[in-house]
């Protein structure tokens, strides 16, 4: 297996993939940072659950159940922008916290409180790395 540069970029590819595919369950190797950006997609309704396996020794993998509409079939989460990339850091101070389509999606942000939505941050008053944009 090749060495991921982007791990979040990796992250956000699987999960964009598996709703694709129509899939029920997506697994993602694990890591701090998107352990806490899974907790945020439940948190806001954008998928149904999340497991963490960890083992010892190893990173652990992340099992995420999507959630998809029972009638329609369409998926809950629309599109997944990466927006901070390894290349061009995109960061943010507490004055100008993106929107994303004006309130109806939320930007994940990776802030010295911890990775928060822009909603969060904007009651916080804290800005940061925008790391991605989902609605």
């Amino acid at each position: 297996m090749s060495k991921v540069t982007d791990p979040i970029a990796d992250y956000l590819t699987r999960v964009r993939n598996a709703i694709m595919a129509k899939h029920r369950v997506v697994d993602i190797p694990a890591s701090n940072i998107k352990k806490e950006m899974t907790k945020l997609l439940k948190d806001k309704g954008y998928i149904l659950n999340y497991k963490f396996e960890d083992e010892v020794g190893y990173q652990g993998n992340i099992k995420i159940a999507l959630k998809y509409n029972p009638e329609t079939k369409v998926s809950a989460i629309k599109a997944l922008e990466r927006v901070s990339k390894p290349g061009l850091r995109q960061y943010c101070d507490s004055t100008n916290i993106p929107r994303v389509l004006n309130g109806l999606g939320i930007a994940i942000i990776s802030t010295s409180k911890g990775v928060i939505t822009d909603k969060e941050a904007r009651e916080l008053n804290v800005g940061g790395e925008v790391l991605c944009y989902v609605y």
